[in-house]
């Protein structure tokens, strides 16, 4: 396959998807890594997309009505995310009643949780396995299981947080704006997110630098419900609104 038809394969790819990783992009065209990182390179000079770590991405903030799939999503940004997961990971301390979602990397946090008596409650699967194999004290919501993120979600998963206060919750976000505020595709990840929050005292959202400028269908609360913890600030403005911190 020639380069020009490699890269209009990949920026129909992003069209359809708005992410993929590398991987994904050499499955599709039949290259090599090497070789598509040199596309992604040469197309981002272009601007004709957005080279992240992992990947590839659309450029702009755009409104998105469909959410990517758990592997896209992991492939991306990973030491960014990492990096957030690590720093949130040390806010949690022996008294704290905590809440996890299932965001990619709320999930990473578990890797860089130490020995602790805190308490932790979940509605994610696999973010409840992580914590176990930590042998630490975690507590999984009912509810109906989502496909794709392996969440717990719908009215059964509400009635149970409402049993529980947080000292601190930690949630993930698909789209971060000044005016929209924190959404997510999902209406009932959104109102498990909600109220979560509702019942902490610190409610803290991880979100690296993609999620800023884009807007998806389900608010989840507004900008200044929670603190930020990203790995680069595009827009300053933002703190203006609530408190980001970089890491």
């Amino acid at each position: 396959m020639l380069a020009e038809q490699r890269a209009e394969q990949i920026l129909r790819e992003l069209a359809q998807r708005r992410a993929a990783t590398v991987t994904d992009l050499c499955q599709v065209t039949g290259a090599s890594e090497a070789t598509i990182r040199r596309d992604l390179n040469a197309l981002a000079k272009q601007g004709k997309l957005s080279k992240v770590h992992g990947g590839a991405m659309l450029l702009g903030g755009e409104f998105h009505g469909e959410e990517l799939d758990m592997e896209t999503k992991r492939g991306l940004f990973t030491q960014e995310k990492d990096r957030a997961a690590r720093y949130a990971a040390g806010l949690i301390g022996d008294d704290d009643v905590v809440f996890l979602d299932a965001g990619t990397t709320v999930l990473r946090m578990a890797e860089h949780l130490r020995a602790s008596k805190a308490l932790f409650l979940t509605n994610s699967i696999e973010c409840a396995c992580r914590l176990m194999e930590r042998n630490l004290r975690t507590h999984v919501l009912g509810g109906m299981l989502k496909a794709g993120t392996m969440a717990l979600i719908g009215a059964e998963t509400l009635a149970a947080l409402r049993r529980y206060n947080f000292t601190k919750a930690f949630l993930g976000a698909n789209g971060v704006t000044i005016a929209q505020g924190f959404t997510t595709p999902d209406p009932e990840e959104a109102a498990v997110k909600s109220l979560a929050a509702g019942r902490a005292q610190e409610v803290y959202v991880l979100a690296d630098s993609s999620k800023f400028g884009q807007v998806t269908a389900a608010v989840i609360f507004p900008i200044e419900a929670a603190c930020i913890i990203t790995d680069r600030l595009p827009d300053r403005q933002y703190r203006d609104y609530t408190d980001v911190r970089e890491v």
